[in-house]
């Protein structure tokens, strides 16, 4: 059970350095909770793998400061109607 949840730690740390994914978007990718890729990519990828540990962090690092600028263009598009 144990090298499952490294496989997929590192799966989905993969899958985020190479499309720049948010943790959202990643878990509906591979249908599983935000929380458990939060989990897998941000604490268990570190004992892993730390150099995909440091690319995974600086992918959600920029995710995080443009958070508010695609909550506005939601927004925007809501109330545009698209």
């Amino acid at each position: 059970m144990r090298d499952f949840c490294d496989d997929r730690a590192v799966v989905l740390g993969e899958y985020i350095v190479e499309t720049g994914a948010t943790v959202r978007a990643t878990a509906k990718v591979f249908k599983i909770s935000k929380s458990t890729v939060h989990k897998d990519v941000s604490e268990k990828l570190y004992y892993i793998n730390r150099e995909l540990y440091r690319q995974v962090k600086e992918v959600l690092e920029k995710n995080k400061s443009e958070r508010h600028i695609r909550g506005g263009l939601a927004t925007r598009r809501k109330y545009k109607g698209e």
